[in-house]
């Protein structure tokens, strides 16, 4: 403990013994222009040098301050500049989903225009079963916006599919692709009848596959519409199905089958339109499928 309080009072006089070496000098120093001899070649020596290193010293922690200030302003000009960035990230998201939108939307109403003829009314998917492809998915109307079972839907440039099964704010709908589903079809340039039957397994490639297609003089190549048949018992006629990308004559001779491109995208389907008119109420009878 003597030994700390005697380490302080040291300390002490160099402090006060520094304090006074500094305060000569600058006594020096005013009078180095005037004084001559051993005193201005003191000041020189010693004066002058300490005097440029305080301003030396004063400039840099100067400099310091600016430099802090200066971060401090670009640290708030960047966290204001990325606040700008994420509100036009979220803007653009906005206006891209709009933009998405309104294609889809502008879709239906060309849809809409193409078959003027039928009563429709739109409604979105609310929900779809497990895999890849919207094979049977639901709606958001049912009976109580006038869906029924048989009802024909479309989406994209043509079919997607029949009302299989109504409650009272939502409806079931069956894809022309799921593996059950059997459409009554026809070449539209010839009017040839064929099967479009569904096929998940093939969906994988973007097809879906057609038979029962007579073998005649007609003459049936790629790209070929096929729409629904006039004979079909549900599908309402000449809706669009697809676009013949193959086709062949079966081993019988007598036939042909082959492959359709759809015309409905069954990878994603958010908005569809429901033809509110069956095909048994538009030809007057009550036909079983």
């Amino acid at each position: 403990m003597k030994k700390k309080n005697q380490a302080s009072i040291v300390n002490r006089y160099i402090l006060l013994a520094l304090s006074l070496f500094c305060i000569l000098m600058m006594v020096l120093s005013s009078f180095s222009e005037k004084a001559g001899g051993p005193f201005k070649v003191l000041a020189n020596v010693t004066v002058i040098p300490l005097q440029q290193g305080i301003n030396q010293i004063g400039g840099w922690m100067g400099d310091m301050t600016d430099n802090f200030e200066t971060l401090e302003q670009l640290r708030t000009e960047n966290e204001r500049l990325q606040e700008q960035v994420d509100s036009l990230m979220t803007e653009n998201n906005y206006l891209q989903e709009e933009s998405y939108e309104l294609e889809r939307l502008q879709e239906l109403y060309e849809l809409d225009s193409n078959y003027a003829e039928y009563e429709k009314t739109a409604a979105h998917v609310i929900g779809k079963d497990a895999g890849n492809w919207f094979s049977t998915f639901t709606i958001d109307k049912g009976s109580n916006d006038g869906i029924a079972v048989d009802m024909n839907v479309m989406a994209g440039s043509g079919l997607v599919g029949i009302v299989v099964d109504v409650g009272p704010t939502w409806a079931k709908v069956r894809s022309i692709i799921d593996d059950s589903s059997n459409v009554s079809g026809m070449v539209l340039s010839t009017s040839d009848r064929c099967i479009v039957s569904g096929d998940l397994e093939l969906m994988s490639e973007g097809e879906i596959r057609f038979e029962q297609m007579e073998n005649n003089e007609n003459e049936v190549t790629v790209g070929d519409q096929i729409v629904t048949s006039y004979i079909s018992d549900k599908y309402l006629q000449g809706i669009l199905i697809g676009y013949v990308s193959e086709v062949t004559v079966d081993s019988n001779n007598l036939t042909r089958s082959g492959y359709i491109t759809p015309a409905v995208d069954f990878n994603n389907i958010q908005e569809v339109l429901v033809v509110t008119t069956t095909k048994a109420e538009l030809t007057g009878e009550d036909q079983g499928e």
